[in-house]
């Protein structure tokens, strides 16, 4: 995700693949987003599932347990 948005190369690197999943049908999932414009800028390519530091941090096992069992606090 890095040189999203502002990278006109990058840019079109995603649309592409953004495209190309498409037509494939495959699902897509933008990893890596950190930003709200990096965010953004794939919500505007179409891309509407996403994953990184932006939407939450890694977590251990047990910490994923406890937040699926008492659910966000």
């Amino acid at each position: 995700m890095q040189g999203l948005p502002g990278e006109a190369g990058q840019v079109a690197v995603v649309e592409a693949i953004v495209a190309m999943a498409r037509a494939l049908d495959y699902r897509i999932v933008g990893e890596g987003v950190e930003t709200e414009a990096q965010a953004d800028a794939l919500l505007a390519l179409g891309c509407r599932e996403m994953q990184g530091y932006l939407l939450g941090r890694p977590l251990s096992a047990g910490a994923m347990e406890r937040l699926l069992r008492n659910g966000a606090q």
